[in-house]
């Protein structure tokens, strides 16, 4: 059974920093490109990070400069280090990863940056 598992969420004011975690298993993490999005309420859901199975990562404009995504196959997981964080990053963060044939969710963290 496929299973992802992200943590390192919570209450941070804006400017400061979070990392999250998402821990994969039963699944052959190190050939799986690795997504994290996020929804915030009433919006939909948005891609805010990527990893491929090499390393390579892109970002969403409106994180570029601040986020970092990084994965440790050793692990099975990717980070997300999110740093000048903003209000506008307020929402639900989840880790995604998908082919033709599956498309895998976790359950979500919440992430929540006061003014």
């Amino acid at each position: 059974q496929v299973q992802f598992v992200e943590s390192g969420g919570g209450l941070v004011q804006a400017g400061g920093s979070l990392r999250l975690s998402c821990s994969a298993s039963g699944i052959a993490f190190r050939i799986n490109s690795i997504g994290w999005y996020r929804q915030a309420p009433g919006k939909q859901r948005e891609l805010v990070a990527r990893i491929s199975s090499g390393g390579s990562t892109n970002y969403a404009d409106s994180v570029k400069g601040r986020f970092t995504l990084s994965r440790d196959n050793g692990k099975n997981t990717v980070y997300l280090q999110m740093k000048s964080l903003k209000p506008e990053d307020t929402a639900v963060y989840y880790c995604n990863t998908y082919s033709a044939r599956y498309d895998y969710w976790g359950q979500g963290t919440q992430v929540t940056v006061s003014s």
